[in-house]
């Protein structure tokens, strides 16, 4: 288990030109939505020092709070449904994040994030089984740490800062990494190091060190008190400059002689630091570890300078922090079974499925409901859509394809073999099938590699929302040399006047439709408002719609309900299924989604007859899809059922 840890840190040069070259697309797509919101981050053990170092980025970069959580902490919390949760391992594999994995899982916040240094996990097992999780695998070249978390924790937090830089830099290609400053900080034998080992010098012989930061090197400040308490090295007190002057101060005039203070100076921190330090009794030794340079650099620097400050302690104490040495009793602790996750209280007669279909309903759970007087409405409006449902005779189904057909994150790559043999199987039962879409022929292209030739006739797909409409077989729609309407055209030239979107947007003009696609520093969200905004004051009649990467402004020739009219106009008569998973306004989905049989696989609206999500707890997506299509069977009237 144990490395020394002399030669970890001799690794960090090559660890931070590894994170500096690594491939982060994955990574900044799930900053980036989670850029939208407040954020949880969750670690426990060394990776807490890098849940510290995700939420600092999140509030940093983004202006949403975020707080960290440990697995235990997180399984009792309550978290709104808005909220990203990431949780941090360096291994995916103790029993407290798998445990923390398992509960979340099921309870589905906004977003679910995994980032590991491990391929084979217990987290990742987990969200095998819950594709929605969003899986960030990165194994450092170092391979597994020592006793203490050292390069696994410096590639965590500097892959991190490099994926929040490039969501909210200005400038294309930019890397947070490409510092002068962070080399400096990692080689060994810079100058930068060599003035640290001469400040720590006089104050690492006390017992209690305390440990100054300002908001940029709190990082730091937490992985030093983290690494003293499980290495054994001394007992550290951790304060920022402000909160030291409110009563903690105290603890020096009383115990002076047996303390010293590390002061974590950044740029933005030397006048208070010097204020501070001015005002300390003379008998206390002082190191200044200053700390140059971006917010970013500082952040990283100072989880740098917490690994020197950790070895030369180790050196001043004869512990080598790497190899410790582990007591028998502290594996048995470490491999405790945590506690489960306390269940929802049952409210009697109401089962966990209803229960899930509830809570994404209306974002409160049934014992709230209950408690407020409004459950049994609810459970009466569930049971209509479910009788519904059940007798209707469906000749038709409707599918939305990112996000339903295809997980957003592949939406180039053809369906799944799973969902292929569902539509498949629907399509020679003799279901007719529509994919209602906001893209173009590259959908087609998709559906060929998954679907049989002989089937493709009875595909039918509205391109562009239903603007253009095909079957798979139709090689020739839609057009590529199709004119963008007058309407489009005046949109666009009014969205190129506003400067956001000019300087942050690529825009696509169809027939019928504006694709509006930001860059990594602009959200779907500011988008469609932008968006919203500008065409509400033009001639026309105008919708603005979000999907989960883009935003599309239509006009009235776009309608994804237009599939269903052209499958009723082919012949369908009995009932259509529409299903999605964007049923939200303004989702790209919510009038498709409007429709009196119509189902989510994510977000609902809130209209009480309709689009409600029944699928299991902790499954969304292309896997709700999945069991949306195996909960349909054939019957002998050449309609099928749901059951």
């Amino acid at each position: 288990m144990g490395k020394p840890f002399d030669r970890e840190l001799e690794s960090l040069l090559g660890t931070l030109d590894w994170a500096r070259r690594a491939e982060l697309e994955g990574l900044i797509h799930s900053v980036r939505v989670a850029s939208a919101g407040p954020l949880v981050a969750v670690g426990s053990g060394g990776s807490l020092s890098s849940a510290h170092a995700l939420a600092q980025a999140h509030r940093f970069t983004t202006g949403h709070s975020a707080t960290v959580l440990t697995p235990m902490d997180v399984v009792g919390a309550k978290i709104d449904a808005a909220t990203s949760v990431w949780l941090l391992s360096a291994s995916g594999n103790n029993v407290d994040i798998a445990g923390a994995t398992r509960a979340l899982a099921l309870r589905e916040p906004r977003q679910l994030a995994a980032f590991v240094g491990r391929e084979d996990s217990k987290v990742a097992s987990i969200a095998a089984s819950h594709p929605y999780i969003e899986m960030h695998v990165f194994v450092p070249p170092t391979g597994k740490d020592g006793f203490l978390a050292t390069n696994s924790l410096f590639a965590a937090t500097a892959l991190i800062a490099r994926a929040y830089g490039a969501v909210t830099t200005a400038a294309p290609g930019a890397n947070a990494l490409d510092s002068a400053i962070l080399l400096g900080a990692a080689d060994g034998r810079s100058e930068v190091v060599a003035r640290w080992r001469t400040q720590l010098a006089p104050v690492l012989g006390r017992d209690t060190i305390i440990v100054l930061h300002g908001a940029s090197t709190a990082v730091g400040a937490v992985d030093v008190e983290s690494k003293f308490t499980e290495a054994a090295l001394g007992h550290v007190q951790v304060a920022d400059y402000r909160n030291f002057a409110h009563g903690r101060h105290h603890w020096l005039a009383k115990r002076a002689e047996t303390s010293a203070v590390i002061a974590l100076i950044a740029d933005e921190d030397e006048e208070v630091a010097a204020r501070t330090l001015a005002l300390l009794p003379a008998h206390v030794p002082v190191a200044r570890i200053v700390l140059p340079g971006t917010a970013t650099d500082a952040t990283i620097t100072s989880l740098l300078a917490a690994f020197r400050i950790t070895q030369e302690a180790g050196k001043r104490r004869g512990i080598d922090p790497g190899d410790p040495g582990v007591p028998e009793f502290g594996r048995k602790l470490y491999h405790l079974r945590p506690p489960r996750a306390r269940p929802e209280s049952r409210v009697p007669g109401v089962t966990g499925r209803h229960a899930a279909a509830i809570h994404r309903k209306t974002g409160r759970t049934v014992t709230e409901l209950s408690q407020a007087g409004d459950l049994e409405a609810w459970r009466v409006h569930l049971r209509r859509f479910e009788r519904t449902l059940a007798t209707a005779r469906i000749a038709a189904i409707v599918l939305d394809y990112d996000g339903t057909v295809v997980d957003t994150r592949v939406r180039f790559d053809p369906p799944s073999l799973e969902m292929a043999a569902e539509l498949t199987r629907l399509l020679e039962n003799g279901v007719a099938l529509g994919i209602a879409t906001g893209r173009g022929k590259s959908v087609r292209h998709a559906l060929q590699q998954a679907l049989p030739r002989m089937l493709w006739e009875r595909v039918v797909i509205g391109y562009y929302n239903g603007a253009v409409i095909g079957t798979l077989s139709d090689e020739d729609t839609p057009k590529q040399d199709s004119a963008p309407s007058a309407e489009i055209l005046q949109a666009a030239d009014a969205l190129r006047a506003h400067p956001d979107i000019s300087a942050h947007t690529t825009m696509e003009a169809r027939e019928h439709q504006l694709t509006l696609t930001g860059d990594s520093a602009f959200s779907e969200w500011q988008l469609w408002d932008i968006a919203h905004g500008v065409t509400s004051r033009l001639a026309g009649e105008f919708s603005v719609v979000r999907s989960s990467h883009s935003v599309d402004v239509l006009n009235s020739s776009a309608s994804k309900l237009r599939v269903g009219k052209h499958l009723r106009k082919a012949g369908v008569r009995h009932d259509i299924l529409s299903i999605g998973d964007r049923g939200r306004w303004p989702g790209n989905d919510h009038e498709l989604l409007g429709q009196p049989l119509a189902l989510s696989v994510d977000e609902c609206s809130a209209d009480p007859s309709t689009c409600w999500n029944l699928a299991p707890a902790g499954q969304r997506g292309t896997a709700a899809t999945l069991h949306a299509l195996r909960s349909i069977h054939t019957t002998d009237e050449g309609t099928v059922r749901w059951r």
